[in-house]
């Protein structure tokens, strides 16, 4: 996706912080809060600052650009990829992936059936202890 022609035709500015904010997030793919997209551009970008990095989040997700997800560990997290697609968090490291081969359609259907509900978004999320963890709990 071209970020600069979407900001233009959303009637955006094109600024350098812009740019470099979507890049961290398009890039890390770790679904990262405003504060770590920060700390990345911080020693390249040292004029930016954090309420740049909200303000900027603000208006990708409002001309849809990112999704922000809110997974249970206090903070909002960023997600490039704005597709329906679960995401699964490690309750130990908080560490965040996506569960792109689960079908989560059906549920969707299944809902909208039940409840009456044109359903318009779908947020699903899983908890549990990534692998790593798991190995380093059993040391």
């Amino acid at each position: 996706m071209d970020i600069a022609q979407k900001l233009r035709e959303e009637g955006y500015k094109v600024t350098p912080q812009r740019i470099a904010i979507y890049n961290v997030l398009y890039a890390e793919n770790n679904h990262p809060t405003a504060e770590m997209i920060y700390q990345s551009l911080r020693e390249d970008h040292p004029s930016m600052s954090l309420a740049t990095v909200y303000k900027t989040m603000e208006i990708f997700e409002r001309i849809g650009l990112v999704r922000v997800l809110d997974l249970g560990d206090d903070c909002s997290r960023y997600d490039w990829d704005t597709r329906n697609h679960p995401h699964v968090r490690c309750t130990m490291c908080n560490r965040i992936n996506d569960l792109h081969d689960v079908q989560v359609n059906c549920l969707r259907e299944e809902v909208a059936r039940h409840s009456e509900y044109e359903i318009t978004r779908l947020h699903v999320s899983f908890e549990g202890i990534c692998p790593e963890c798991l190995r380093k709990s059993s040391h």
